[in-house]
């Protein structure tokens, strides 16, 4: 599946667009309020992952592919979706990074009953910020996503981003058996208390080992979001100097990230500027190197052999126009600390654990193999979740996490994003919001955020095995 929205903008044409847009402030009123509808099904499906000679994988879908359909979708104007069920088992949507009404959020239990097999739900909400999102089930979260249930959210800005092209690439991690079947084990101990269901082959758009097509001298718009249940990333464009614009769907200062390397955790987005400078008919490897030893090729930029499409880089801003989140009073804060607990430590030992741990083996058959703050919440969410803690609504609050675990963790909040301050006592640098923070080993984060979305709402990890083995919790805003 392609996800090249040919978003194609000269510096001229962006100027012409502004013009443009600027005519009729009458008329984008009229548009804004209009509601977007849109229709998907959930259903099982078939794909093949290595083209149309490949062996064919039995999949879940959104509309009959995998990925789903993107949607793509206006900042601030109204879009209702009707999700229609064709499993044999309730399911739900979340939209990830979407700053919403809390009973749209998709939560089974917490925010609605899950969707039963045959039945539909209407999901209803205003977008209120441009950027790369996407969404996925929150009901038996491991297989259905493991399954494949996952898609691209994108919130066009107001006005068009001067770039050539505006590109998505959802990234998907699979665990297969060499006849190319999804393979089951759902949930294991080991999975469950270690790095999570880390699979065998990686996906783009739905593909396995394709390649990009680009053009000497365009400016691409390169949206990375990584769909996996567990797998870490960490992405090298060969000959290439990537430019991050946004994080999570939140623009952040222009800038390289370290070491050229872009680190995406399951459920991450980040937003790049890329300019093709390599000669035309060349081709450029993109390698994924997160886990030592174990790089490989995701895809490959093959230039195309026609001439560049300009001598120099597009003399355009790379700066996106930013989003209207709420400023925490830092100096007037609540301060909130969530402790991430558990998993499997040095010598084969798994850590204690506290709360709702089950009577077998941690971490097996529901059982718990994390804990925050000593409590394990496990599954999807459910009408029982006592909150960790609880603010009024327009209170800051500055959230402390801290990984006491031996295991990476890319903590999401449901209904907000976070001001990421520091990192183990250093400043986090680029102004950067996220909705999705990841924490190595031993880390401590601090960030904070204005509780100004009521209702109760989910803080997990998002390695899928992690959440449903108790790494998650819940916040209340009242």
């Amino acid at each position: 599946m392609n996800y090249d929205f040919r978003y194609t903008v000269s510096r001229r044409g962006f100027l012409a667009a502004v013009a443009g847009a600027a005519i009729s402030a009458s008329m984008r009123t009229a548009v804004a309020s209009a509601i977007d509808e849109r229709q998907i099904k959930v259903a099982p499906g078939e794909t093949r992952f290595s083209g149309a000679d490949g062996p064919p994988t039995a999949v879940w879908t959104y509309n009959g592919s995998v990925p789903g359909p993107a949607l793509r979708l206006r900042q601030g104007q109204p879009v209702r979706i009707t999700v229609e069920n064709g499993l044999d088992e309730g399911t739900t949507v979340h939209w990830h990074g979407i700053r919403l009404p809390n009973a749209m959020d998709g939560v089974p239990g917490l925010t609605q009953p899950p969707i039963r097999p045959g039945e539909s739900f209407v999901y209803e909400f205003t977008p209120p910020d441009a950027g790369t999102f996407w969404y996925h089930p929150h009901a038996d979260s491991l297989v259905q996503i493991g399954r494949g249930l996952a898609g691209p959210l994108i919130i066009e800005e107001a006005e068009p981003v001067a770039v050539d092209r505006d590109l998505l690439w959802l990234l998907q991690d699979w665990r297969l058996t060499k006849d190319g079947r999804i393979a089951g084990g759902f949930g294991s101990m080991m999975d469950a208390s270690m790095s999570g269901r880390v699979g065998n082959l990686v996906t783009v758009n739905g593909q396995a080992q394709g390649g990009q097509s680009v053009r000497a001298g365009e400016r691409l718009r390169l949206r990375l979001a990584n769909a996996s249940l567990a797998r870490m990333m960490a992405l090298r464009f060969e000959g290439h100097w990537p430019v991050v614009l946004a994080i999570d769907g939140q623009p952040c200062d222009p800038h390289e990230p370290e070491d050229g390397r872009l680190v995406l955790a399951p459920a991450m987005r980040i937003d790049i500027a890329l300019d093709m400078q390599g000669d035309p008919g060349s081709r450029h490897d993109v390698i994924d190197d997160f886990y030592d030893g174990l790089a490989y090729r995701l895809t490959t930029l093959a230039y195309d052999k026609a001439p560049p499409l300009r001598a120099h880089p597009l003399d355009a801003p790379q700066a996106l126009p930013r989003n209207s989140l709420p400023e925490p009073d830092l100096a007037n804060a609540v301060r909130q600390e969530i402790v991430l607990q558990g998993g499997m430590m040095g010598g084969g030992k798994l850590a204690r654990v506290g709360g709702m741990t089950g009577m077998g083996m941690p971490g097996m058959n529901g059982g718990a193999a994390w804990a925050i703050n000593g409590m394990s919440m496990t599954g999807d969410g459910h009408a029982g979740m006592a909150p960790q803690f609880m603010l009024e609504r327009g209170a800051s609050c500055h959230l402390t996490m801290r990984n006491e675990t031996a295991w990476w963790h890319p903590m999401h909040v449901h209904g907000f994003s976070l001001s990421v301050l520091s990192r183990n006592g250093s400043p986090v640098p680029h102004r950067q919001w996220q909705d999705t923070v990841l924490l190595a080993p031993r880390d401590v984060i601090e960030c904070a955020f204005v509780a100004d979305n009521p209702g109760d709402w989910m803080l997990h990890c998002h390695v899928a095995d992690h959440q449903m083995a108790g790494l998650m919790t819940v916040f209340r805003v009242t």
